[in-house]
């Protein structure tokens, strides 16, 4: 499915005041439009996007660019620069609504990056119950997530519960530790299995 991962939208602007990473919910199909015009206000974006190969109905092949979660960007902005991110054409909301919206934690920013230029992130649906882990170590160090077999390799999945997106990072059996003990028992079983 996935072949490789890039992303786009590294901001102009960097002023030394405290900012804070947030998912802004656009319009279906809108968002490299949304990026750029991100990009000409100097508003600093992350739009993550990944190749995929495509078979269109007349047997060609292409390979195309989709953001890795539909309709979601991210801009990296002060809580008093709301506005002009919502001034966008194509922007809907910030997630999080309100005045208080729920900010990002840089490291899951800094993650994907890392995960995406190094092509060990692909798309995953959203999940809701499985075996819980942790990442030990590698640009995903510290996430929690569900782990996943694809055949001899191993995979977390980590959610972004308030886009209510996932993304599948590759990691190996000893890169990651259970959360819970019902996880550690489920865990040590899989490894078994390997």
């Amino acid at each position: 499915m996935s072949n490789a991962v890039e992303h786009h939208g590294i901001g102009l602007k960097h002023p030394a005041t405290t900012k804070d990473w947030f998912a802004v919910f656009t319009t279906p199909r809108h968002e490299k439009r949304v990026e750029e015009h991100f990009r000409v206000r100097e508003i600093e974006s992350f739009l993550p996007l990944c190749r995929i190969r495509r078979e269109w109905k007349d047997g060609s092949k292409v390979t195309v660019q989709i953001p890795l979660f539909p309709n979601y960007i991210f801009v990296h902005i002060e809580r008093n620069e709301r506005v002009p991110v919502l001034e966008v054409p194509g922007v809907l909301s910030i997630v999080g609504g309100g005045r208080e919206s729920m900010s990002i934690p840089e490291s899951y920013i800094y993650g994907l990056r890392e995960g995406l230029r190094q092509g060990k992130i692909e798309p995953h649906s959203h999940l809701t119950s499985g075996i819980r882990v942790r990442i030990r170590s590698g640009v995903m160090a510290g996430m929690e997530g569900i782990l996943l077999r694809k055949r001899s390799d191993f995979r977390v999945v980590l959610t972004l519960q308030m886009i209510m997106k996932s993304v599948k990072v590759e990691v190996e059996l000893d890169e990651i530790e259970p959360v819970d003990s019902a996880s550690h028992l489920c865990l040590a079983e899989s490894a078994e299995v390997a």
